[in-house]
């Protein structure tokens, strides 16, 4: 089988951004989340309160953060199946030892003491800093896998599991709830309130970072409307918003009675704008609006 050279420059150009954002996000986390024991959920939030709660001192942070990645990863290939490991794979492979190398920089005797911030004469300061810039770095570097077409698995592959088994649980609440399990289990061993709300600051700013870069800092939206006036709407919206529609012919599942809905994309700026041409023209037609992950074409990002 054969690969066309746009074929082979889109897979190196994924992979590319996996390994990268793999090394970003290990970045956050070897630098400034878990020397400062911030718990914030996820593999390093786990790994510091199992590294509290075991009293062995040859057992590093960075060794459990190994022993839970490939764990995770061998538990989700056994359960989930080859295609979901495959794309956790380049993550496994490369966040345990990225993160061990960044540990080694924080060392005092490392670049002079650069990246030791607990000994920073501004400790606490420090403290407020790492949190949040661990969850810049954290959330970017997902993010930057998740466009890669990867996935750094983590925690999350419990969660897929149980619903596996269980398929009316959303997955998004059994992630919640199982970070959510982890802060808990923060507060028990370390004690510290103040690490314990930084730990949530810094869980906040990863899924923040995610969601702009991720699913796009301009906020797109498609809506469908289904309206008698499709014609007038349809007229107007190319003028005054400079999109178009598209037209598809519906019924009602109850009355049987067809009609004509409109679908258009259009920016959050042109919200309000939308909503008062649909109102003008047909005060009772049923719009439905929803947030685009990603819009592609004339207009809007180019494909591909």
């Amino acid at each position: 089988m054969k690969f066309s050279k746009k074929e082979i420059f889109r897979t190196a150009k994924n992979i590319g951004l996996i390994i990268f954002g793999t090394i970003v996000l290990s970045f956050g986390v070897g630098i400034f989340i878990l020397p400062m024991n911030i718990v914030s959920g996820g593999i390093p939030g786990l790994a510091i309160v199992l590294k509290f709660l075991l009293p062995f001192e040859f057992i590093t942070i960075d060794l459990l953060v190994f022993v839970l990645t490939w764990g995770l990863f061998f538990m989700g290939l056994i359960v989930l199946g080859r295609a979901f490991a495959i794309k956790t794979l380049i993550s496994t492979i490369v966040y345990p030892p990225a993160v061990s190398l960044f540990l080694r920089l924080v060392d005092p005797e490392v670049f002079g003491g650069f990246f030791y911030l607990a000994g920073n004469e501004y400790a606490d300061l420090a403290v407020i800093i790492s949190a949040c810039m661990g969850g810049v770095f954290v959330g970017l570097g997902c993010a930057l896998t998740f466009m890669g077409g990867g996935s750094t698995g983590g925690l999350d592959i419990i969660a897929f599991s149980f619903c596996k088994f269980f398929p009316r649980l959303k997955s998004s609440v059994i992630i919640f709830a199982i970070d959510a399990t982890v802060v808990i289990l923060g507060i028990f061993t370390i004690k510290n309130l103040i690490i314990l709300l930084l730990g949530i600051l810094s869980a906040f700013l990863a899924a923040t970072m995610i969601d702009k870069v991720f699913i796009g800092g301009r906020s797109a939206f498609v809506a469908h409307i289904i309206t008698e006036k499709h014609e007038e709407i349809n007229s107007e919206i190319i003028s005054r918003l400079n999109r178009t529609t598209t037209s598809m012919q519906v019924s009602g599942g109850f009355s049987h009675e067809g009609k004509t809905m409109l679908m258009i994309s259009f920016s959050m700026s042109q919200y309000a704008e939308m909503l008062a041409i649909v109102s003008k023209h047909d005060p009772r037609a049923f719009v439905m609006i929803h947030r685009a992950h990603a819009i592609n074409g004339e207009g809007w990002d180019k494909l591909g």
